[in-house]
């Protein structure tokens, strides 16, 4: 029995995605959060992604998950490039190997998930995808993602949102059946949220930013509510963690202004130390023109700040009204909001940074996460395998005569090459790995010392990422020695 509960049946799930540690962000920290949840409740779940620099091969991260570093080119924004049929060999041989039961993709901009979902149908297997992201209709960019993820969702077994509005947009974009598209909100673990009102200074006003300083998440808005307030307000401060190319828009502000000792720019910042910075300060201000549902304000409410956040896509139904104070995307409409937190703050009507954490812990947990995507899971694996003739009827029906020809033939030859590969190398002559997770395998000794030493070497041979787990398997290692 696992410790999160009992679960029907153990499930072997492969996450997919182009973004996971070590690049930082809100989809990489729902990958690693929902895998420790699943594995604490008896699944077998492993990671594969693109290799990051030095980081290739296989690593082992916390209670034993598996992650496949695959040795792809990165075209651009940390997403692979793809002729869709070279990820097959290193694919298929992955799912085989770890005898995958549910291929789960993640992100609408992961090259790697969409590859993944097209091979796992070839094969058999059963498809869930998580959505992200919030996209348009009318630019090019949208336009072409939006036919992918149309070809991409079609016969994909179901499809999660993480809010209702991501929900609205995604049934639009692919043109599909609301009932294969379930809501399942992000989460935050609160015991790594916690406010500290000792690390603030009340003699001062702070306001923290943390974001990826990019156009999506309006730096340049921000950049013109900094001066607006400071030159209002002489002791307020600003707190800005992130990096990206709008970082010079914030300098040249900070420099035309003279506000280096009322304007701190932290750069990146590891997740671990996102706490420390929000700790430190009032008011937390999300200035983002586009959001499917956004982790950053649910992390500064668990840490006791007073929100402060545009009115955009899934944000309005992520905190209650009391926690937040929804504006318009405009500097004038945030200016207004952030003197009325400020108002607020100084009348000492806003409630205690505990009182706010202890509200926000119970409306987010991963474990409900887990347990709401368990049974979807359970869904999709009681569902019945298109065939082939199915699957290409699907494909030509939904996406149009033309791009549904076009996909069709890629199908097609997607099968052949997966036929052809089997003939190379039969499933029944790659090894099947050792579990580290699920109801047979366990992160213990008796995994790491395995009956033929394969294990040892395997798990010796492996780029692991802590060094503390290291000398933990050479100890186990060596007690078979």
């Amino acid at each position: 029995m696992a410790a999160g509960g009992p679960a029907r049946r153990a499930h072997s799930v492969c996450m997919v995605s182009d973004f996971f540690y070590p690049n930082m962000g809100g989809v990489e920290s729902h990958i690693y959060q929902l895998s420790q949840c699943l594995i604490e409740r008896g699944h077998k779940v492993l990671v594969v992604t693109h290799a990051y620099g030095t980081r290739k091969g296989i690593r082992y991260l916390t209670n034993g998950l598996k992650v496949y570093y695959l040795p792809l080119k990165v075209m651009y924004n940390q997403s692979t490039a793809t002729t869709l049929f070279h990820s097959l060999p290193l694919l298929r041989y992955i799912f085989v190997r770890e005898r995958v039961t549910i291929v789960h993709a993640h992100s609408s901009f992961s090259a790697m998930a969409h590859d993944a979902l097209f091979h796992a149908k070839s094969m058999g297997l059963r498809t869930v995808f998580t959505d992200h992201s919030l996209f348009g209709f009318a630019d090019v960019s949208s336009v072409l993602t939006n036919k992918l993820l149309t070809v991409s969702l079609c016969d994909t077994n179901h499809i999660i949102c993480v809010s209702y509005t991501s929900k609205e947009n995604t049934v639009l974009r692919a043109a599909l059946d609301p009932q294969i598209v379930s809501v399942i909100p992000n989460a935050v673990d609160p015991t790594d949220f916690t406010p500290d009102p000792s690390r603030r200074d009340d003699s001062t006003i702070t306001i923290v930013v943390v974001s990826r300083l990019v156009y999506r998440k309006g730096i340049d808005l921000l950049s013109g509510i900094i001066p607006e307030l400071c030159q209002k307000y002489p002791d307020l401060h600003f707190l800005v963690g992130g990096e990206g190319p709008k970082r010079i828009i914030l300098e040249e502000v900070r420099e035309r202004y003279q506000l280096h000792d009322r304007v701190r720019l932290l750069g990146a910042l590891e997740h671990q130390d996102v706490r420390n910075v929000l700790v430190q300060g009032h008011i937390f201000l999300n200035t983002s023109l586009t959001e499917a549902f956004c982790m950053a304000i649910v992390e500064a409410a668990s840490c006791g700040l007073q929100v402060v956040s545009t009115r955009v896509g899934g944000i309005p139904e992520v905190l209650p009204e009391n926690l937040i104070l929804l504006c318009e995307p405009s500097v004038k409409s945030l200016c207004d909001g952030l003197e009325k937190a400020i108002a607020q703050l100084r009348s000492g009507t806003l409630p205690s940074p505990e009182t706010v954490h202890n509200k926000v812990k119970t409306f987010y947990t991963w474990r409900n996460v887990a347990e709401r995507t368990e049974k979807v899971y359970e869904r999709v694996s009681d569902e019945v395998v298109l065939s082939m003739d199915e699957r290409l009827n699907r494909l030509i029906s939904h996406c149009g005569p033309v791009t549904g020809y076009i996909f069709a033939l890629f199908a097609v030859l997607n099968f052949l090459f997966l036929v052809f590969l089997r003939w190379m190398t039969p499933d029944s002559i790659i090894d099947v790995a050792i579990d580290a997770t699920g109801p047979k395998g366990a992160w213990t000794k008796q995994y790491f010392l395995g009956k033929n030493g394969r294990a040892k070497e395997e798990i010796l041979n492996s780029y692991n990422a802590q060094s503390g787990e290291r000398k933990k398997i050479k100890k186990h290692c060596s007690l078979n020695v």
